[in-house]
């Protein structure tokens, strides 16, 4: 008898490790579950937590939200909370003061690298973005680098493979007093068919070869 007690008062003072629970404190704010994680975050750095309230990728401050939302936008201002869709999370990192974007997993690995000014998030295994192509021409006669940029909205895979080039774009500013985030003049629509924008013409609706 004296032994059953003895054990029900060390259950009582040593709790059983199986019913011990963490806690994740100082959050200031959380996401909706999406794909099994939801995000949460502490002042500009945001982690993601699992179904069993563990977290699943660390803190960190290159993950895509954006708090002034802009309703009905595909690209990166329209993703209030960052969410995972498709296995793939969008974070950027700053490229000679110019934000670039690409996609991390689960496990918080870059699968996609940082290649686009503006990306949808993935629908059916594919997304549309804007990329730029920037070629190196030489030094000019203060020896600084001089480059060439070319910019397209394109159709790209799960892999971050290009699949798909559409127009070229103009008019995009690479300085950071005159750079605005190009919007995306492509959306993947289903299965083989795409809308693309084009100036003074409205949207077309074409088919591509995947």
């Amino acid at each position: 008898m004296r032994t059953i007690y003895a054990l029900l008062v060390l259950l009582f003072v040593f709790p059983v490790s199986g019913f011990s629970q963490e806690k994740l404190e100082g959050i200031d704010e959380i996401g909706s579950f999406a794909e099994g994680l939801a995000a949460v975050r502490k002042g500009n750095q945001w982690g993601f937590i699992d179904e069993k309230g563990q977290l699943a990728i660390d803190f960190r401050d290159d993950v895509v939200w954006n708090r002034n939302t802009q309703s009905g936008d595909i690209g990166i201002t329209g993703i209030r909370y960052p969410a995972f869709q498709e296995g793939m999370c969008l974070v950027q990192k700053i490229d000679d003061e110019i934000p670039m974007y690409g996609f991390i997993n689960k496990k918080g690995e870059l699968v996609v690298d940082y290649q686009f000014l503006n990306v949808s998030q993935f629908k059916n295994g594919y997304a549309t973005g804007v990329i730029v192509d920037k070629v190196f021409r030489g030094t000019n006669e203060f020896k600084l680098r001089i480059y060439d940029f070319k910019f397209h909205d394109v159709l790209l895979d799960s892999s971050g493979k290009i699949v798909e080039f559409f127009d070229r774009r103009y008019n995009i500013q690479l300085t950071k007093k005159r750079y605005e985030v190009p919007e995306i003049r492509a959306k993947y629509l289903a299965n083989d068919m795409v809308a693309v924008y084009l100036e003074d013409k409205g949207w077309e609706i074409r088919k591509v070869v995947l």
